[in-house]
């Protein structure tokens, strides 16, 4: 399926499950992923985000992630989700993990610019495992200290 020749909405429903085996749907005229028991979603702000990336990278463990204007968004494996106490911290630095039932928008493009306002640093692919939820918020507590954010 070629990206390029993708008009609507269905047509990039269509090409994120059978390109990335994304259990997307169509939901008032976007593309949404659904947080489940086999997708997570990690909100962090920017300045965060880019240190997360930085570290994960070093340890071959990104996986996809989007970015809006003050946030990224890391998709990742449900290992385990933090306790009440790493939560609340968690909140303090502005760092989100949607409930499952949530979902999450994805663009309907794979440029910078799109009607969604998001696009992927890392898009999905078949062969990228989604590094595991505890990896990402362990990393996004150990860099941040001195973050600013």
């Amino acid at each position: 399926m070629n990206a390029d020749k993708l008009r609507t909405v269905q047509d990039w429903v269509s090409y994120y499950r059978h390109e990335f085996g994304l259990p997307v749907t169509e939901r008032g005229g976007f593309v949404m992923l659904p947080v489940t028991g086999a997708v997570a979603v990690v909100h962090l702000p920017v300045a965060r985000a880019e240190q997360v990336r930085a570290a994960l990278q070093q340890h071959q463990r990104t996986g996809p992630m989007l970015a809006r204007q003050i946030r990224w968004s890391f998709l990742a494996e449900p290992d385990s989700r933090p306790g009440a106490q790493v939560m609340e911290v968690l909140e303090r630095l502005d760092i989100g993990i949607p409930a499952i039932g949530s979902a999450v928008m994805l663009p309907t493009g794979l440029g910078r610019w799109t009607r969604e306002g998001c696009h992927w640093i890392k898009p999905p692919a078949r062969d990228i495992e989604l590094p595991p939820l505890s990896a990402i918020v362990t990393t996004a507590l150990a860099v941040g200290s001195g973050s600013g954010g």
